[in-house]
Parts: C-alpha cells; sequence; structure tokens
C-alpha cells in the first residue's frame, strides 16, 4: 500500500501482537533464510532428512512491467487478507476469470490461513508485505528490516500450505537497497506499482475507476486494497473495471518475475 498517514496506520494495533509473534520467530529468522522451504520442520525419527528444496535468486530491480506484454495489466491486491474484504474481492475476479497478486501482511495470513489457502487454489500469486505493515521501515536497522521480510515469508509459506510468496512488496513502498537484495536473494521480486487508486482513502468508487482510466498509461501495475476498513468501493470499482478493461483489449497478467 502507498503511504498513507502515520507511521502504521491501521496496523499499529497488530503491532503488539506481531512483536510477541516476532519475539517467538526471531530465532526462526536465521533459519528461514537459508532453508529451502519456509516451514521446514525436523525429519520425524527414522526418516531421512528431505534435501531442502532451492531458492532461485531474482532481479533487485523493482518489478512495475507485465509477463503479460505491452497490453498487459497487474492486479495487485494489499495488506489482507481480511475475513469480510478478500472473500468478496476473489468472487469478482473468479466471475470476470482474472487473477491477481495477493501482497499479505504476515499477522494476517497467519491469522486467516483458510483465505491465503483459497487465494492458492484460486490461482493467484502471493506477495510478501512484511510482518506488521511499518510503513518506515526504510527508516529502520538491517535487523529489523530482515526479521519483518524473513518472518512474514515464513507465515505466508506456512498459512499457504508451502506456496512461498515470489514478490516482495515494501510497506509504503519504503524499499531499502538491502531490503531488496534480501528479498530478490529468497525468490521475492521486489515489486512496485504504477497506478494508486487511493481506494484506501474510499474516494468514491468513480473516482476509484476514474484514476485507474487516467493513469493506466502511466505502467500496468495496480494497486488495490481487500483490508484496513470498508473496502466495498474497491469491490464495485473492479466489478466495473474488469470487463471494461477486457473489452479495450487489456490482458489480466502477473508482474515480471
Amino acid at each position: 500500500m502507498a503511504r498513507h498517514g502515520g507511521r502504521r496506520g491501521w496496523y499499529g494495533k497488530l503491532v503488539g501482537a506481531a512483536m510477541g509473534v516476532t519475539v517467538l520467530a526471531a530465532g526462526a529468522s536465521v533459519w528461514t533464510a537459508q532453508a529451502g522451504s519456509a516451514d521446514d520442520a525436523p525429519p520425524k525419527a527414522g526418516r531421512p532428512a528431505a534435501p531442502p528444496a532451492a531458492v532461485k535468486p531474482v532481479s533487485v530491480v523493482i518489478a512495475h512491467d507485465s509477463e503479460a506484454g505491452p497490453r498487459g495489466v497487474n492486479l495487485t491486491i494489499d495488506d489482507g487478507p481480511d475475513p469480510v474484504w478478500t472473500p468478496r474481492v476473489l468472487d469478482v475476479l473468479r466471475t470476470y476469470g482474472v487473477k491477481a497478486t495477493f501482497c499479505m501482511v504476515g499477522t494476517q495470513a497467519q491469522a486467516h490461513p483458510g483465505l491465503v489457502k483459497r487465494v492458492v487454489a484460486e490461482g493467484h500469486r502471493l506477495c510478501n508485505h512484511s510482518v506488521s505493515h511499518d510503513t518506515a521501515m526504510d527508516k529502520a536497522p538491517e535487523d529489523y528490516q530482515k526479521q519483518q521480510i524473513l518472518d512474514a515469508e515464513r507465515m505466508i509459506t506456512k498459512a499457504s500450505g508451502g506456496v512461498r510468496p515470489v514478490y516482495y512488496r515494501a510497506p509504503g513502498g519504503a524499499f531499502t537497497p538491502y531490503s531488496r537484495k534480501l528479498a530478490a536473494s529468497r525468490g521475492m521480486r521486489p515489486l512496485g506499482w504504477n497506478v494508486d487508486t487511493k481506494d484506501f482513502e474510499r474516494p468514491g468508487t468513480a473516482a476509484i475507476v476514474a484514476t485507474v482510466e487516467r493513469e493506466l498509461p502511466n505502467g500496468p501495475t495496480l494497486l488495490f486494497h481487500d483490508a484496513g476498513g470498508d473496502r466495498s468501493q474497491t469491490v464495485e470499482a473492479l466489478r466495473r473495471l474488469l470487463p471494461r478493461l477486457k473489452e479495450q483489449g487489456r490482458v489480466y497478467g502477473y508482474p515480471v518475475r
């Protein structure tokens, strides 16, 4: 999500809980950085340990382009999963046969694993959006950035049943050279956006639609939200936009990796 207001916005109330998780998970961060699965468990007695799956590094350059080419549109949905709004967003996407990239907050994924699994089952991609959505991460020490990225990777992968996030979007776009390099080393392409729909501010459905239509020539990656408050305008905007953009010859895809 874009930088909306203060340091943590509506996630401030989650930070205490997230930091509690962080204390428990701090030790896990070290092996997460090295293991092939962010949720590898010790082998059972009498069974040999399976070799960790390889993690292929990706580019550290912040992605904006679409795998679908020059007519591509990348829908990216931030801050969930949310038990009210994520299912409604998924229902609209399914109605129009559109795939999206869901940028998930670690604490939200941990709280709603069934929704993470549904996102994966319906063919969408996962993106790491940090543990606690701290939009001032770029001002924080590297150890803190590492904890936020690696622990969120572990939380999302566990909630999904073993499917890794393949992108990393810094909260509010608060990337650093360190965070981009770390995420890329874990196979998560840093992910930007071209069009901020401002849906987080609830400007009205018509305004959200107008922003997309006006700014889409700037690039294919659209920023929406499925959490953080009433997202009814987002759901309705998607309902209007998805068929309209298809009629204009746009092709829905994923960001480049």
